[in-house]
């Protein structure tokens, strides 16, 4: 064990899909970058090792001691990268600075990072994805000989933990052979709807998701249901079945396609509900934490309220998926490795861990842009007043957000009271399907108001009901069955965003604005370049660079 450090800075990195590093100051995320932000890709295969390298400034690593990978024993998969060259440069810092390099187990970091990222001190912890190994003593396989025979038993999709103080505590694993779910979902997504499902355009299960909504999820779910519970990993006979079944039926009309795909999504909460139950019966927690790629189905996650009214809150880390394995493996190392105390995300954390750009940024962009824009100085009054005559305004400042929801620091605002504008931002801006919902973006305080359940949702990973005798007030960002998707805003979580829903909120009475990603099909923007061009591929009618107090609009053509 390393010894305590009082400045102890941790690098985590992920290589592989979902390509990212972050860094740990005391305990504290400082920084967590992705590769599809930078290179405008999707699901990239890549080395988040070298990007830290190459990200981060050469005196950074002068005194780091720690490094951490969070996929434990996929790093030397032969990836298109070349990671000899950048294990050397960490073989030679570790040297240097006797330090070391701690590989974590895949669902080990998944379930740190959910559980260190909350404020709670005890909770129970469900990872859910497509596949990952861990190399800890899980107790019913200690003495299984199926554990020592059989390889496919190490990967599992879903895993049980309990959190305590600083540690986690592994309970209970169900290996592939077994059950699978995330596996099944990607391939689904692809040959029964068609999708993209991967590189380099990114998963479309968001698509299915919403696709089930206007669905007869009693119609198909039950061969779904059998097929998860076969396990068997992704492509298995009972998968492939199911897809030569249900693709000429998706194929028939829209509606076809919307039954399948509710069915597929009832069958995805029946499993986990049967899976979860006896653990959540048995420990009875107030509090669960999630994460692994499966628990963004926000759907689900909404309904686990109902299922399980004795819990107090379910907590969804800003990146559930496999980019946040860089934090996760950091905080286990931290925290309960190390022994450092437990670091409370309510004063200390923000998801907002991308770079910073300054004023300079920003009119250096426009500068180079001036044949097609015009910019003025402005202020956020102004620009709620722009919301307020239906425009379309992305905003970008601050640091970018960690995960794949913007949350108001890279975001496209509207107007929710206007009927049409789902259609718009769907059509001119968005470029994808009518029926795709957008979120609202919510002051907590108003919640209860609002929503049939009062509860928080901060990083957007929450789906319920509207009550009935508000929703027809914000008719653009009501889903097809009388949903959302919410984002809770307070001010500590992003006193910028706060403060200006809360002028639209004394302009309108309304404490809602339509929040969507700054993006159109490509990876939401980082850069204020990324914005400027973003922006003038799209419908949008104003970029704000809020921190800069710049207003941008494109120029007439005469």
């Amino acid at each position: 064990m390393l010894e305590k450090d009082t400045n102890m800075k941790i690098l985590g990195f992920q290589s592989g899909h979902d390509v990212s590093y972050c860094v740990l100051d005391n305990g504290v995320p400082v920084i967590h970058e992705e590769l599809e932000r930078f290179i405008r890709e999707k699901e990239p295969y890549g080395d988040g090792l070298k990007m830290a390298f190459e990200r981060l400034p050469d005196n950074f690593f002068d005194d780091l001691k720690t490094f951490c990978y969070g996929n434990l024993n996929t790093r030397h998969q032969k990836f298109p990268v070349n990671e000899e060259e950048y294990d050397a440069k960490m073989k030679d810092v570790i040297n240097k600075n006797d330090g070391k390099l701690y590989a974590i187990g895949h669902h080990q970091s998944h379930a740190a990072n959910a559980f260190f990222s909350s404020n709670f001190d005890e909770a129970l912890i469900i990872t859910i994805d497509g596949s990952g190994t861990d190399k800890v003593d899980w107790k019913d396989f200690e003495n299984d000989a199926k554990q020592q025979n059989d390889s496919n038993y190490f990967s599992t999709a879903f895993t049980f933990w309990k959190g305590k103080d600083l540690d986690i505590e592994p309970i209970k694993r169900i290996p592939m052979q077994e059950l699978t779910i995330g596996s099944p979902w990607r391939i689904y997504t692809r040959e029964i709807f068609g999708l993209s499902s991967g590189h380099p355009h990114g998963l479309a299960a968001g698509t299915v998701m919403a696709m089930a909504a206007p669905g007869d999820p009693s119609k198909y779910w039950k061969d779904f249901y059998d097929a998860f519970l076969a396990g068997g990993g992704g492509p298995s006979t009972h998968t492939q079945n199911n897809i030569a079944k249900y693709k000429p039926i998706a194929e028939r009309s829209e509606q076809d396609a919307f039954d399948v795909a509710a069915g597929i999504q009832k069958a995805t909460e029946e499993v986990c509900k049967k899976i979860m139950t006896p653990y959540i019966e048995e420990y009875n927690p107030k509090h669960i934490c999630m994460s692994g790629g499966v628990v963004l189905n926000s759907v689900m996650i909404g309904k686990m309220y109902d299922w399980f009214p004795n819990v107090e809150q379910i907590y969804i880390c800003p990146v559930p998926y496999d980019g946040g394995l860089a934090i996760g493996s950091a905080q286990y190392v931290y925290h309960q490795v190390l022994r450092n105390p437990r670091v409370k995300w309510e004063d200390n954390c923000t998801p907002y861990l991308g770079s910073h750009y300054d004023k300079k940024d920003v009119l250096d962009v426009i500068k180079e842009n001036d044949s097609k824009i015009d910019f003025r100085d402005t202020d956020d009054e102004n620009v709620v007043d722009l919301l307020m005559e239906q425009n379309i305004i992305s905003v970008f400042g601050g640091g970018s957000e960690s995960g794949r929801r913007a949350l108001g620091n890279r975001s496209i605002l509207c107007d929710p009271r206007s009927p049409n504008m789902k259609d718009k931002i769907n059509e001119k801006v968005k470029h994808r399907q009518w029926f795709r919902p957008f979120a609202p973006s919510i002051l907590r305080d108003s919640v209860g108001d609002w929503f049939e359940k009062d509860v928080d949702s901060p990083y957007m990973t929450t789906v319920i009901k509207w009550k009935d005798e508000v929703k027809d007030k914000v008719p653009a960002v009501v889903h097809l069955n009388g949903t959302a998707r919410l984002q809770t805003v307070t001010k500590n979580d992003n006193e910028w965003y706060y403060n200006f829903i809360k002028k639209f909120e004394d302009k309108t009475g309304v404490p809602i604005v339509l929040n969507t990603s700054f993006n159109d099909r490509e990876p939401i923007v980082e850069t204020p370049e990324h914005a400027i061009n973003c922006f003038l591929g799209t419908n949008i009618d104003y970029l704000y660079f809020y921190e800069a107090g710049i207003l941008v609009n494109k120029k007439r053509k005469i």
